[in-house]
């Protein structure tokens, strides 16, 4: 027993002295600072790119549709569902894509992604249902699909016409654009054209040539010849996930269709410079600010056109041993809370299976083999291998390639004790090393004009038992509002709803300017501690010098979260909030029992300090729905007779 008080004595020295030394620094969170890395040009110029790039498709290692031997030993019950599904659409009318599909977005906002989506995943269930039957059966079919593009005017989604310089509402057939829908359609495109163009030609000599035609033209060209689309990074700034997605997508297009040499390395080394662009505004720690469904789009598709350049240079791009490539990697495994359930702060999604095979390819490139095992741990969780793939044509192909090393491969979930993003500042912490059993949590500081920001600085999600208890509700479905002005106006995106106060009646702020400062944490094999001042994150009229918000988890006993204040001035009522997705009762005052799915624990507070009052919440909305059906509770502790100076204090503790 003496000894563990000299350990928590030591523990807090530590941290106390720690926070001392911050404060009299006052570090603030900051917009991370654009490093000139240039990680994958430096790599090009190393090995002469120009020179090794191989030019013709003997780079592409993947199965075409005349491996029939590949295709036949696809395991049987995937056969027979990739062709049963695939005879659905024998007979699909493709559709018109409307003017009116286009215009819902300014007359409603509703972005009418169905619209474009469904056509598109009726193209790749046909092209796989032929692939792995191989008689032919598909082809016209296939064609339809291919001909329906080539007679529509732009591929891209409604919510991008801010690329065109003609005003929102319609696509310009003379401003070609490349968005993300154009980048995904091109790439299927790309890979169909390749796969079947012998088939094409034995019914029309115009179908391949006539697709071709439309994918450089619609896509490979115009990314080719512009360098003012904001995700590319040319006009400065951090560029988000559109950058990785896009750039894939298109390196696909470059080195499947492009007949001249010459453009086709300069095409490559402008994606090279376009993806450095991404890398140099990321954060040394490999946070990825938009969160783990979004590392799927971000992390994981750098990784995936890291991969193909590879591939295009005899496995002479090797730039797997740089840190910043390693920790965007180890990212996704240190969030995971109890897969499917991930940190999802931001507007990332409380679950995702993330993509198995991804994840196992990229941990084997860097050498991680924790990450490995999380691959091969997801590729069981999603049962991968019993049922027919999803996504892109070449990502189902490799994947598909895959899925004997896969299941052969040892399987782990990644459920590390604790991990710090300092740069992000993002931190987590559960209970034991390995275990989704006990306690976990999750916090944050920052800044709030992140990625798919939240006003969330301060918030923070706990879990017990890998099932949730606080959460953050993450966004609902999108719309033309959610990336508007009038984004903060959705209740999601507020602090308020989220697990954090609200200071003399007064929420957070969105902008560059509001930020944590003095963010810190500290672990050991007993605790980890999270704080963080949260004042910054407020305007003026909160009126608030201080408000040190912390984090506690005593492992294998207890979670307290804790609030220190300094106001400048008392003028409205003063409360702090939580989302949590239990049933909430009131046990007695200063008591209140959470019920999850499996758990409970018990909430305690001081009633002379706050009083606590109770909303339900009933989700309507289909995205929140996916991951919040029962509706949510915000419980909200109002100050009693809040002072100048003044705090309290929660802890959870599981019920016996």
């Amino acid at each position: 027993m003496k000894n563990k008080q000299i350990t928590l004595k030591v523990f807090f020295l530590t941290f106390l002295i720690l926070t001392c030394f911050l404060s009299n620094k006052s570090v603030m969170a900051e917009v991370p600072v654009i490093k000139e890395r240039n990680i994958l040009a430096n790599k090009a110029k190393e090995i002469n790119l120009s020179d090794i790039l191989i030019t013709d498709n003997s780079w592409n290692k993947l199965p075409t549709y005349k491996d029939r031997t590949f295709w036949e030993n696809v395991p049987a019950a995937m056969r027979a569902e990739y062709i049963a599904n695939a005879e659905k659409y024998l007979n699909y009318n493709w559709p018109a894509i409307k003017a009116t599909d286009y215009l819902e977005i300014i007359r409603s906002g509703d972005r009418r992604q169905e619209a474009f989506a469904t056509a598109n995943a009726v193209f790749n269930t046909l092209v796989m249902g032929e692939l792995i039957e191989g008689k032919g059966r598909f082809i016209d079919q296939i064609i339809n699909g291919a001909w329906f593009y080539c007679e529509q005017t732009w591929w891209g989604w409604s919510a991008h016409f801010n690329f065109q310089k003609a005003p929102k509402g319609l696509p310009d057939v003379n401003d070609p654009t490349v968005d993300l829908g154009v980048g995904e359609v091109s790439c299927n495109l790309a890979w169909a054209y390749f796969l079947f163009k012998d088939e094409f030609n034995k019914v029309h000599p115009l179908i391949a040539q006539r697709l071709k035609q439309e994918v450089m033209h619609k896509a490979v060209i115009p990314y080719y010849q512009r360098e003012d689309f904001g995700y590319m990074g040319f006009k400065g700034g951090r560029v988000n996930n559109w950058n990785p997605w896009i750039n894939y997508n298109m390196l696909n297009c470059v080195l499947l269709l492009e007949d001249d040499p010459i453009k086709k390395k300069a095409e490559v080394q402008k994606i090279i410079r376009s993806l450095d662009k991404f890398l140099n505004g990321y954060s040394d720690d490999g946070g990825c600010d938009e969160g783990p469904s979004y590392w799927g789009a971000a992390g994981a598709l750098l990784y995936e056109g890291v991969a193909l350049i590879n591939s295009a240079t005899d496995n002479k791009f090797e730039v797997y041993s740089d840190p910043l490539i390693k920790n965007i990697g180890s990212y996704f495994y240190k969030v995971n809370i109890h897969a499917p359930y991930f940190i999802n702060f931001a507007d990332a999604d409380a679950t995702t299976g993330g993509n198995p095979a991804t994840v196992y390819r990229y941990g084997k490139a860097i050498g991680d083999p924790k990450m490995q095992r999380f691959g091969a741990y997801l590729a069981k969780l999603n049962k991968m291998g019993e049922h027919s793939l999803s996504g892109k044509i070449c990502d189902q192909i490799r994947n598909l390639g895959l899925l004997n090393e896969l299941q052969n491969a040892e399987a782990k979930e990644a459920l590390v004790a604790d991990f710090w993003l300092p740069q992000t500042e993002v931190a987590g912490a559960r209970d034991k090393e390995d275990s989704y059993q006990g306690f976990f949590f999750g916090a944050k500081g920052g800044f709030n004009a992140e990625s798919h920001n939240h006003n969330d600085i301060g918030s923070c999600v706990l879990y017990y038992d890998g099932k949730p208890c606080l959460i953050d509700l993450g966004r609902e479905q999108y719309t033309a509002r959610t990336f508007s002005p009038r984004r903060y106006e959705i209740w999601t995106m507020q602090s308020q709803y989220h697990n954090l106060p609200k200071i003399n009646g007064v929420d957070q702020k969105d902008g560059a300017q509001f930020k944590a400062k003095n963010t810190n944490f500290i672990a050991d094999k007993t605790k980890a501690f999270f704080t963080t001042d949260i004042a910054g994150a407020y305007p003026e009229e909160a009126k608030v010098k201080s408000w040190v918000r912390s984090y506690m988890l005593k492992r294998g006993k207890s979670f307290t979260i804790s609030d220190k204040y300094e106001l400048t001035e008392k003028k409205g009522i003063t409360s702090s909030n939580l989302i949590t997705y239990c049933k909430v009762t009131e046990l007695v005052p200063g008591f209140l029992k959470l019920e999850g799915d499996g758990f409970s624990l018990v909430m305690s507070y001081n009633p002379k300090i706050v009083k606590v009052n109770t909303e339900f919440i009933k989700v309507t909305d289909t995205g929140l729905r996916r991951y919040w059906p029962n509706g949510v509770t915000r419980i909200t502790m109002e100050y009693l007779k809040p002072g100048l100076k003044g705090g309290h204090e929660l802890e959870f503790v599981p019920t016996k």
